[in-house]
């Protein structure tokens, strides 16, 4: 029997949701959805999940915001939601995202 392995960095887990965006990143090809998730009075909301659903509602992935509320997603430009769950409740909101960093705000309330 082995022994359990720790996971790594090198894991499969999502990305840091506040690192800074690859050097390489051609933002005139390449389409970023990133945001910050905050409370009904304002606060920023770590540890939530946010969804991203294709034009016809359909998951596509998801992401844990960091310790300051913030996501990012890399995505094909066109019509997004976003969809926030979080122990302060839950919100949604649309985008319509082009080629470039596109800044979205969710707002969630129970």
């Amino acid at each position: 029997m082995t022994a359990p392995v720790a996971p790594t960095a090198a894991g499969c887990a999502a990305p840091d949701q506040a690192a800074p965006l690859p050097a390489s990143l051609d933002l005139e090809k390449e389409t970023v959805i990133s945001g910050v998730v905050r409370s009904a009075d304002g606060e920023v909301v770590p540890g939530a999940y946010v969804r991203l659903l294709d034009s016809s509602g359909e998951f596509t992935a998801e992401v844990v915001t960091s310790a300051a509320g913030e996501f990012r997603f890399f995505a094909a430009p066109g019509t997004w939601t976003l969809r926030a769950l979080s122990r302060h409740g839950n919100g949604d909101t649309s985008v319509t995202a082009g080629r470039g960093v596109n800044e979205v705000s969710v707002t969630v309330a129970s």
